[in-house]
């Protein structure tokens, strides 16, 4: 076989960043070692996969086709190689762990270090998305997702859960004063989701039983971003334990309309797809985030 693994992994990065100088990053390389393996492979095959211009890379007739063989031969490369690693009883390999920004930084982030001294040998990459992602689009081994499940194709493990609650900080609060009753909230500064809508649902109910939804004055696409700008002192925000836990305690931010609130859990799981190849990496993951934040996560 004239081609290299080198070679695919560098094709396959270049699709999968959409440029040369993305995949040399990617693989610790420089842009002109990724253009010379790249152009190596195209002389190989004796055809042209990517056509490139000053602005994108877009993959010839010949490419697409060459993408899916390329795939599959990286895909059984990494499965022989789990499976020598699971006979060793040690998790070997590379694993992408996909969870929205707030996640990602309040919880995963700190445990990656202690993760990383008990298994050496896996190489995590870690992807932060606000929105659903498709595992398989996006080539992601395990995501997070908080909220109720709705691709029934997945495997999930639950994580725990998460309360959710009105938060400001004391600044805000001194200046704007403190809403006493759900009506106040009218005359406050509200943070919100641009989107989906149902996030804008407060852990409130109206005199027939339904939630509370509000219409934003700031609205912003990330729960990290609602946090920031609550922290700023620039308004009201609704809030998940596992993220504001510590501003509550340390008193960065004070929880609004204790009485009124409905005690409202966000469901919080682990996803992805039984896939022998990665399955002892995403258990070796799983069961240690799972005994790090202990029998009750996300509760305060």
């Amino acid at each position: 076989m004239q081609t290299t693994l080198d070679e695919l992994q560098a094709f396959i990065a270049v699709v999968d960043t959409g440029s040369l100088t993305a995949a040399a990053e990617a693989l610790g390389l420089t842009v002109s070692a990724t253009s010379r393996t790249l152009g190596r492979l195209e002389d190989k095959l004796r055809t042209t996969l990517l056509h490139r211009t000053t602005r994108r890379l877009q993959l010839t007739e010949e490419g697409s086709a060459f993408l899916l063989r390329a795939r599959s031969i990286i895909a059984a490369m990494e499965e022989a190689e789990s499976e020598m690693a699971h006979r060793r009883e040690r998790p070997v390999g590379r694993l992408r762990v996909d969870a929205a920004s707030p996640f990602m930084l309040h919880v995963i982030v700190p445990q990656v270090a202690g993760y990383h001294a008990r298994h050496p040998e896996v190489a995590l990459q870690l992807s932060s998305n606000d929105g659903i992602v498709d595992l398989i689009e996006r080539r992601t081994d395990v995501a997070i997702r908080i909220g109720p499940l709705r691709d029934s194709t997945l495997h999930a493990r639950p994580l725990g859960s998460s309360r959710m609650r009105l938060l400001a900080s004391p600044d805000y609060l001194a200046r704007r004063g403190k809403p006493k009753t759900v009506a106040q909230l009218q005359q406050h500064v509200l943070l919100g989701f641009t989107q989906p809508e149902v996030l804008n649902d407060w852990p409130l109910r109206h005199a027939d039983g339904s939630l509370l939804h509000i219409t934003p004055t700031i609205a912003a696409s990330s729960g990290e971003t609602l946090r920031q700008l609550a922290l700023a002192g620039t308004g009201i925000a609704r809030l998940s334990d596992f993220m504001c836990a510590a501003d509550r305690a340390d008193g960065r931010l004070v929880e609004l309309l204790v009485k009124d609130t409905v005690d409202i859990r966000e469901p919080i799981n682990a996803v992805y797809y039984r896939n022998t190849a990665v399955s002892t990496r995403i258990t070796s993951f799983l069961d240690y985030l799972v005994e790090q934040l202990g029998p009750t996560p996300f509760t305060a």
